[in-house]
């Protein structure tokens, strides 16, 4: 599927800029890409965390603002 693939594309963009990084990268941009690779990937398989619940409550709920 397109939504697939788009996710697909998107975690391997963030695996890249990773490993661009290299070992002299800021390791908080490291883990960030991690991250970011790791949602994409959630969005594939079906598994939500917290993070995208709580994206969710503060951009539809205006909590907080």
């Amino acid at each position: 599927q397109s939504r697939h693939s788009r996710h697909l594309g998107a975690c391997a963009a963030a695996l890249q800029r990773f490993g661009d990084l290299g070992d002299s990268g800021d390791l908080a941009v490291a883990a960030e890409q991690l991250r970011l690779a790791r949602r994409e990937l959630g969005r594939i398989t079906g598994h939500v965390g917290a993070e995208e619940v709580l994206d969710v409550i503060f951009r539809d709920f205006c909590v907080g603002k």
